[in-house]
């Protein structure tokens, strides 16, 4: 498929992820307030915010009116069960209000806003409307509301992440980070309170909007900026040239469960790599390899985990066009056909900001594997 015919589906895509971003900003910012807000926990314990119920409504909602609901297809993570049970209503009040807050300002987004505000009813049909499962054939939008909720409640690194696959193939990813900090140490230190908003010419401090469209070799960076969409500032982004793994900067998971870290504190000791890892919550690793903040992203979870698609459709997109390459273990590219989970990877995944970079890693997998008891 022709990479032009993708104009409005990018356009809606980047736009729709900065609405969503903002209202993320707004939401955290209330979670570090005395009485904070509403945290649901799931049933696998990662809690659920107003800003993972809100982002799923304003992306589904926005999605439908631009696209049409008649064949619109939308993965996405969270479902409304959680928000209709009885003891919820305090909580779907609180999406409610936060889901309205944001619609009002679409206009300065370019996007559509509705006529009047949306009810409950309204809102659970929009979350609820995300409940496709993906496959091989046909069009998908894949949506992460808040990639990294334990880093989002932590007040640390998040993501908003929406990727089109189409036929099994990632058409487009954008990945908003609204905490991405100007200094690469502040990634895996916090730096909380040292880049907190300033409020020169209504910008922030931190936070961008990262796209990119399959086949085009360029990815795209915009900053975020405080009620609206920046028209005109957009920066290529670049992977690192460093291809050499006593100088690379590798990022992991900083949960435990989510990755196998005395593995690939192994595997890096066996390159050479001389830096400590990052440890970054959420997608932002990838946005991290794409900006050239981090030369290599490993991830070997434990087997009974399935990676989910949500998870990495964006990032993946967005590396490879900025100049990396993003593969599993065995180096064979990720397969998104399956449905919702990466089915039939070869042990982990790997991103890196090149070729070479990537092929001395591959092989010190095998190498490490054979001697490792994973």
């Amino acid at each position: 498929m022709a990479v032009e015919s993708l104009e409005m589906e990018m356009d809606t895509a980047v736009r729709v992820v900065h609405l969503a971003s903002s209202l993320c900003v707004k939401v955290q910012e209330k979670l570090h307030l005395p009485n904070g807000a509403h945290v649901k926990s799931k049933d696998d314990d990662s809690p659920v915010t107003v800003a993972d119920f809100g982002v799923q409504a304003i992306v589904s909602w926005v999605l439908a009116e631009v696209f049409g609901d008649q064949n619109l297809s939308i993965v996405a993570e969270e479902d409304t069960e959680a928000l209709s049970e009885a003891e919820s209503l305090g909580l779907l009040g609180a999406v409610s209000n936060a889901v309205n807050e944001a619609l009002s300002e679409a206009p300065k987004y370019g996007l559509p806003k509705p006529v009047k505000q949306l009810g409950s009813s309204e809102i659970l049909k929009a979350i609820s409307r995300c409940n496709s499962v993906g496959g091989p054939k046909g069009r998908h939008w894949v949506l992460d509301p808040v990639d990294g909720t334990l880093g989002f409640v932590r007040g640390d690194q998040y993501a908003v992440a929406l990727a089109l696959i189409e036929n099994g193939k990632v058409l487009l990813g954008v990945l908003g980070c609204p905490n991405y900090p100007v200094k690469k140490e502040c990634l895996s230190n916090g730096c909380n309170q040292a880049m907190k908003k300033n409020s020169v010419a209504g910008s922030v401090s931190k936070g961008c909007v990262m796209y990119a469209k399959k086949g085009s070799g360029q990815a795209w960076m915009q900053p975020l900026i405080a009620g609206g969409f920046p028209e005109s500032s957009t920066t290529l982004l670049k992977v690192s040239s460093v291809d050499d793994p006593a100088l690379a900067t590798v990022c992991e998971p900083v949960e435990r469960a989510n990755s196998n870290h005395l593995f690939t504190a192994g595997l890096a000791n066996s390159m050479g790599v001389r830096k400590q890892p990052l440890r970054v919550y959420s997608m932002v690793k990838y946005a991290a390899i794409a900006r050239g903040d981090a030369e290599v992203f490993m991830k070997f979870a434990q087997s009974s985990y399935k990676e989910k698609i949500w998870d990495h459709a964006a990032g993946v997109v967005i590396v490879e066009e900025a100049g990396g390459v993003v593969t599993d273990a065995g180096g064979r590219n990720l397969d998104f056909s399956k449905g919702v989970y990466l089915e039939g990877l070869d042990r982990g995944i790997i991103a890196c900001s090149g070729q070479v970079l990537h092929e001395k890693i591959i092989g010190a997998v095998y190498a490490s594997w054979e001697s490792s008891s994973l």
